[in-house]
């Protein structure tokens, strides 16, 4: 993980101005008391993952669009379409549930620790900023797990 003292004086600059200009939110109770055991769950990713018959992200598309992901995918045949340059996609080429989960998913539904998969996971490519940007599209994909029965999601921010 890089720490602020590690970037140059421009990207420190930038990264906190950015920290200042984010939405400031109210805490509330996210999640009812319902045990994981009876949760349904979906992956949120930032990661710009799609299937290889889907189009990959164009500049440009981060806040307004996103990929289906199917919940019995193997996800050895994801491709990653991110397009920042700074972007390290290794650990992904090495392992796919670094950044997509499902497998771990699928344990933990088996030993019973989670109640169940869900039959779609998201993917966004990056994170534009304000995140508000992103609100109309996060309602859109709330109404597509509410569909599918979800009521847990693990976020997958990279």
């Amino acid at each position: 993980m890089a720490r602020l003292s590690d970037l140059t004086e421009y990207e420190r600059t930038h990264l906190l101005k950015m920290c200042e200009q984010a939405p400031r939110l109210e805490p509330k109770a996210w999640a009812d008391a319902r045990p994981l055991s009876r949760r349904r769950v979906a992956i949120i990713s930032t990661a710009g993952l799609h299937a290889g018959s889907d189009p990959a992200f164009a500049p440009g598309e981060g806040a307004t669009g996103y990929r289906v992901i199917p919940g019995d995918v193997n996800p050895a045949t994801l491709m990653m379409s991110h397009l920042s340059v700074n972007f390290d996609r290794s650990g992904f080429r090495r392992d796919p549930d670094v950044v997509f989960p499902v497998s771990r998913l699928r344990e933990l539904a088996e030993e019973g620790v989670i109640g169940s998969v869900a039959d779609f996971h998201y993917s966004f490519m990056g994170a534009p900023f304000p995140p508000t940007r992103f609100e109309s599209k996060a309602r859109e994909i709330a109404g597509l797990l509410r569909r599918d029965g979800v009521d847990a999601a693990v976020l997958m921010p990279v």
